[in-house]
């Protein structure tokens, strides 16, 4: 494979980014356990790490998907008994998602099933590099969420 080095730093950047965001999903999704998603996977992880009760919609914004897509992902989590959909008392109309025990234990036998990849990368890279890097890839990331 070649690279254009004469390309703009920044595209290089977020060209790296990408592809590394299309390894991992692949090699993670294939160690998620009974089938779950990466998608899915994901929803649980927001909502363990950030508690509370979320709108549909406010889920479909947090992660740049359609309410229509959002909701196929949470009936899917909902029918495994991993999620709770209850009825807004201030909306009649809306729907409030938390995370049920059964959610929360799925999220940490995901997270010990793509432990080993983690292991193998922490193996290989010395922590400091993401130590370095962490930052300022939440930066980036902070400032593209503010200029959705």
């Amino acid at each position: 494979m070649s690279e254009n080095n004469q390309d703009p730093l920044i595209l290089r950047f977020f060209t790296e980014i990408g592809i590394i965001e299309q390894l991992a999903r692949a090699k993670l999704e294939r160690a998620l356990p009974e089938g779950m998603k990466i998608s899915q996977f994901a929803v649980l992880n927001h909502l363990a790490r950030l508690h509370g009760k979320w709108t549909p919609a406010r889920l479909a914004s947090a992660f740049q998907v359609t309410k229509a897509a959002m909701t196929n992902t949470l009936q899917r989590l909902e029918s495994r008994g991993l999620i709770k959909i209850e009825a807004d008392p201030s909306d009649g109309r809306g729907k409030l998602i938390s995370l049920c025990a059964a959610g929360r234990n799925m999220r940490e036998k995901c997270i010990a099933k793509i432990g080993p990849l983690l292991a193998d990368l922490e193996k290989e890279f010395d922590a400091q590099k993401f130590v370095i890097a962490l930052p300022f890839l939440e930066e980036i990331r902070s400032y593209l969420d503010e200029h959705r």
